[in-house]
C-alpha cells in the first residue's frame, strides 16, 4: 500500500459510514413524527379524555411536552405526515419494527401491528410502495415535510419521483414546485422529454447537505448555530459590519447574528438584529452578495411584519430593516420602514441610522480587501 492509496482509503472510508450515519439518524427521525402523528391521531380517535382537549390538543400537547424542537408547528406536522404517508411502517425492515414496538405500551404495539396489511396483500403493497421505501429511507424529513404540503396525490408522486431520480436539496424541491415544475410538465406534448430535460438540469445534492437539516439538530439536541450555512464572502462582511455598526455608537445595541424565526412552518435567518435604545425599535440588517431584487426587498420586509407582530412590545416603535447588496461592483443599501408612518419618527430615524452613503463606503471597502 503506497501513501496515495492510505488516504483514498481513509477517505473512501470516512465518507461511506459518514453517510451511513446521516441516513440512519434521518430515518430514526422519520419513524418518529410518524410514531407521533399516529399517537395524535389515534388520542383524537379514541382518548378516553379526548373531549377535554378537543381543538386545543396539539396547543396543550406542544406546552407539556419539553422535547427541543416539538413545537405547535412541529407536532401539527407529525399529525399530517401520518395522515399523508399512513403506510409508511409496511416500508421499514422487521429490525426496525420490533425497534419500535420496544418503545411503545403493549396496547399500543398491538394497534400499530393492526395497521399492517394481511399476508395476501403483502406482496400488491410491497409493489405499490417500493418507491415509498426508496425515498423514507434516503431523504430527510425536511423533504417530506415539503411533500405533505401537496393535497394532490398525483402532484405529490410527481415529486416524489423527482427527488429519487435527482436527489435534489430541499431549497430546491421547493425551488421545483414554486415554479410549477409538475404543471409544466403536465402541459407539454412531449411529457417524457419535458421531465427528462428538468432531470438533467438538476444538481444533486451533496449527501451531508443533510447534516444541515434543522430537524436533524434538534433531534441530537445539537446547537442551532452549527446549522448555519454561510458563504465566505458574507461571513467576512457581517464580521466587520457589526464591529463597523457599533464603532458609530448611536444608541445601537446588539442582540443577535443569523437570528433563527418560525413564520408558519419554515425556518428563516436575520442576518443581523440590533436594538436602539434612542429610536426604541429592533433594526434588522439582511445581507445579499448579490445585485438587488424585489425578493430580497420582500423578504426583509417579511421579517419585518414578523418582528412587529411577535417581537415588538409594549413602548417599542416598529422595528427597521436595512437591506445590503452587492454584486461585488457597487453597492445598494436600502431602508425599509414598513409599518411607520409618523413623519417625525422618519426624521428621527433618519438622524440616527447610519447614512446610506456611509454604509456604501464601507462595504465597497471591504469588498476591496477581500
Amino acid at each position: 500500500m503506497n501513501f496515495k492509496l492510505l488516504v483514498n482509503n481513509i477517505q473512501k472510508t470516512h465518507n461511506t459510514l459518514q453517510q451511513s450515519a446521516v441516513k440512519a439518524v434521518n430515518r430514526h427521525i422519520t419513524l418518529r413524527n410518524w410514531l407521533i402523528g399516529y399517537y395524535i391521531i389515534e388520542f383524537e380517535q379514541n382518548g378516553v379524555d379526548r373531549a377535554k382537549y378537543g381543538d386545543k390538543l396539539i396547543e396543550k400537547l406542544s406546552k407539556k411536552l419539553s422535547i427541543k424542537g416539538l413545537s405547535y408547528v412541529s407536532l401539527t406536522v407529525c399529525r399530517l405526515f401520518y395522515i399523508t404517508y399512513p403506510q409508511i411502517l409496511q416500508t421499514v425492515s422487521e429490525e426496525s419494527r420490533q425497534n419500535i414496538l420496544q418503545t411503545v405500551s403493549e396496547e399500543f404495539g398491538n394497534k400499530i401491528l393492526g395497521t399492517l396489511p394481511q399476508e395476501s396483500m403483502m406482496v400488491r403493497n410491497t409493489n405499490k410502495d417500493k418507491h415509498l421505501t426508496t425515498l423514507f429511507s434516503k431523504t430527510s424529513f425536511s423533504h417530506l415535510v415539503e411533500l405533505i404540503k401537496i393535497n394532490d396525490p398525483l402532484k405529490r408522486s410527481y415529486y416524489e419521483l423527482l427527488i429519487l431520480k435527482t436527489g435534489l436539496s430541499v431549497r430546491n424541491l421547493r425551488r421545483q414546485i414554486s415554479s410549477l415544475c409538475f404543471e409544466r410538465t403536465g402541459l407539454s406534448k412531449n411529457k417524457k422529454l419535458s421531465f427528462e430535460k428538468i432531470v438533467k438540469q438538476i444538481t444533486p445534492k451533496n449527501p451531508t447537505d443533510v447534516v444541515k437539516d434543522l430537524y436533524f439538530f434538534e433531534f441530537l439536541d445539537l446547537p442551532k448555530i452549527d446549522t448555519v450555512d454561510e458563504n465566505q464572502l458574507e461571513t467576512a462582511l457581517l464580521n466587520h459590519l457589526e464591529k463597523f455598526i457599533l464603532e458609530l455608537g448611536n444608541g445601537f445595541c446588539f442582540e443577535a447574528r443569523q437570528k433563527k424565526i418560525l413564520i408558519g412552518d419554515e425556518y428563516f435567518s436575520v442576518d443581523m438584529v440590533f436594538y436602539h435604545r434612542i429610536l426604541k425599535c429592533h433594526i434588522l440588517i439582511d445581507l445579499k452578495v448579490d445585485e438587488f431584487s424585489h425578493t430580497q426587498s420582500s423578504q426583509l420586509n417579511t421579517y419585518l411584519s414578523y418582528y412587529n407582530k411577535e417581537v415588538k412590545e409594549k413602548g417599542d416603535n416598529a422595528p427597521i430593516g436595512i437591506l445590503l447588496v452587492t454584486d461585488k461592483n457597487k453597492a445598494l443599501v436600502e431602508y425599509a420602514t414598513t409599518g411607520i408612518d409618523h413623519k417625525v419618527f422618519v426624521s428621527k430615524y433618519m438622524v440616527h441610522l447610519p447614512g446610506k452613503r456611509k454604509i456604501e463606503n464601507f462595504i465597497n471597502r471591504e469588498l476591496k480587501k477581500l
